[in-house]
């Protein structure tokens, strides 16, 4: 820890002379405000190791949200192709479905016809 320039002799002899304080109380005042200060500053050294320690936390944090992002690719990319996969099967159910439906109107309308033809013959041919 880094010591302040805090001349706590001369802080007493304020406190004595200015405040009015008895020479015990004004050392007293001094010392514990001289701790104080010194007590809650940071050095250089304290900053540079807080500085390299949050250095070292985002370098870990960008690293872990990099492996989460490739995971969570992954795991999209996957999700993506099942979806697709399931969809192309629904693709092809309606597809036959379709298939089967104009089959079935195509034979329907082709029996329409026929009966139609039939029975314009027999009207036609009594």
């Amino acid at each position: 820890m880094a010591s302040v320039a805090f001349d706590t002799l001369k802080f007493a002899r304020t406190l004595r002379d200015k405040a009015q304080l008895s020479p015990e109380q004004a050392e007293g005042f001094a010392v514990a405000v001289s701790e104080a200060v010194q007590g809650d500053l940071a050095t250089k050294a304290d900053l540079q190791i807080l500085d390299t320690g949050l250095r070292n936390e985002m370098q870990s944090l960008r690293s872990e949200l990099k492996n989460d992002m490739q995971s969570l690719r992954t795991e999209l990319k996957s999700e993506l192709r099942e979806s697709e996969a399931r969809l192309e099967t629904k693709l092809e159910r309606q597809r036959s479905e379709i298939v089967k439906w104009m089959f079935g109107t195509i034979g329907f309308q082709t029996l329409i016809i026929l009966g139609a033809v039939i029975a314009l013959v027999r009207v036609v041919k009594p």
